[in-house]
């Protein structure tokens, strides 16, 4: 495939959620395709290393039970519970010893960005750590990278604009959940709209 995307220090690449519950096709919340990413996201991840980008992931990392479940009253089927098989990182996924890791959703909240978490009941957002490294490692511009598309990659890249980032989504490294008919193309035409370079190369 080759990356197209060119990195520098000031660059960062996100890694969302590429876990076995969303990439494999017996996880909780399988996305269709979800596993096709691997090999295109560890491109990414590749890329951004040589260059002397910083890589980070972001995990879900839920609680047995939360608001967020449907089972509790939610949205969404069991998936990602802490310490379980479909809460790991897919095993081919390219990810270090030392990889940065922001783990969301792990009070119970709704972890659509990798920036922030959201209580179910009062709505309230609270900040993850992820800023705070992005931060700290000086990146101005951010790849947004993962699964699925028209949740987390989304929330996270709209999180990373309106805190000021320059934000890319290459679509070849991610896939839609799709809730409804069409999420996938409204995604990326509001991802558009809000200033975040959507790619198809």
């Amino acid at each position: 495939m080759g990356t197209t995307r060119s990195y520098d220090p000031t660059s960062a690449l996100v890694v969302v959620d590429v876990q076995n519950d969303f990439a494999d096709p017996d996880g909780g919340l399988y996305v269709t395709g979800g596993e096709e990413v691997v090999d295109a996201v560890n491109e990414e991840i590749a890329a951004a290393r040589s260059a002397g980008a910083p890589v980070l992931y972001t995990q879900d990392w839920h609680p047995e039970t939360t608001p967020h479940f449907e089972k509790d009253g939610g949205t969404w089927p069991v998936h990602c519970v802490a310490g379980t098989w479909g809460a790991e990182l897919h095993p081919n996924l390219d990810v270090p010893e030392d990889a940065t890791i922001v783990r969301k959703g792990v009070d119970g909240g709704d972890g659509y960005s990798g920036f922030s978490v959201r209580d179910p009941v009062s709505g309230e957002e609270s900040a993850t750590e992820l800023g705070k490294h992005l931060e700290e490692a000086g990146a101005e511009r951010l790849v947004v990278v993962g699964l699925a598309g028209d949740v987390c990659v989304a929330a996270t890249a709209h999180d990373a604009k309106e805190l000021g980032y320059e934000v890319e989504v290459p679509l070849a490294t991610t896939r839609m959940v799709e809730l409804e008919p069409g999420d996938g193309e409204r995604t990326v035409e509001r991802l558009r709209a809000a200033g975040v370079a959507v790619t198809t190369a």
